[in-house]
């Protein structure tokens, strides 16, 4: 790989880390975002952000439940940034996916379904890698709920530090395009609950947390484990613990990313 790397959604979380850790690995990565002039629903600005490109890191995000805002965007940017890498000579492209979209139905992850039709459909080689929630989705999904009172989904999670994933994602980058990669996941498996709990007392704040009973086919997969990996892959060295004691319960995307210790690329 040369020294020119893209990061699709280097202004978000798991952006934030992949940029710095690039630029102290000696590469240099170019933000595709909106606040540096390149839009990916439009592709204005792309095709003069990625002149020189070698390998492009996709970990664009949007922030919405609602299946049909969700496939659109997922599919309208990826496509979009797909076609402006191939006519740019891009020799990788990789993307940041979600473990269990395909045994959990939501409006979101049928987005996210689309964006990995989308890129093993496309010309430009690719690798999906696959996580599961980040430590700071507890604290995320804690502050979407207002009010004394936070009713969580009773789900089951293996919660994965995003710095880890960020070191993953720059390994494979670099690397030859491997169409699937292994599953990421973190160290342990955990209720969301439990994980919202821990947030709270981190936090120091004073706030009730609830199981929310699982509720139809979507709520029972996540309960019964569909958002844990169901094979070998990577997987993360830092507990949801060692995080809060890190962060006190707030992302901190000046954290530097990290790559996943050697020991722990095997089995889980």
């Amino acid at each position: 790989m040369n020294n020119r790397l893209a990061v699709a959604g280097g202004t978000g979380l798991i952006g934030r880390l992949v940029v710095p850790a690039a630029r102290a690995a000696g590469l240099e990565p170019v933000v595709l975002a909106r606040s540096t002039g390149v839009d990916l629903t439009t592709g204005a600005g792309l095709a003069e952000a990625l002149d020189g490109v070698d390998a492009v890191i996709d970990v664009v995000n949007i922030g919405t439940q609602r299946r049909r805002r969700a496939v659109e965007f997922f599919g309208t940017a990826t496509d979009t940034l797909l076609r402006a890498e191939r006519h740019a000579g891009v020799r990788h492209h990789v993307t940041l996916s979600i473990v269990g979209i395909d045994r959990v139905d939501t409006g979101y992850y049928a987005g996210k379904l689309r964006q990995e039709e989308v890129v093993t459909r496309g010309e430009v080689p690719w690798t999906i890698l696959r996580a599961t929630q980040f430590h700071e989705f507890a604290g995320q999904l804690l502050d979407l709920l207002p009010g004394p009172l936070a009713v969580v989904p009773n789900m089951t999670s293996r919660p994965v530090a995003a710095r880890e994933v960020a070191g993953h994602l720059l390994e494979l980058a670099a690397g030859p395009a491997q169409g699937r990669a292994p599953e990421m996941g973190g160290p342990q498996d955990r209720r969301m609950v439990d994980l919202v709990r821990a947030v709270v007392r981190a936090r120091g704040v004073r706030r009730a947390v609830l199981p929310l009973p699982a509720v139809g086919a979507a709520g029972r997969a996540a309960a019964d484990g569909a958002l844990v990996p169901a094979g070998p892959g990577p997987r993360g060295s830092e507990t949801f613990e060692q995080w809060l004691d890190r962060t006190g319960g707030w992302s901190r995307p000046d954290a530097p990313a990290r790559p996943v210790p050697p020991g722990r690329r095997g089995p889980a």
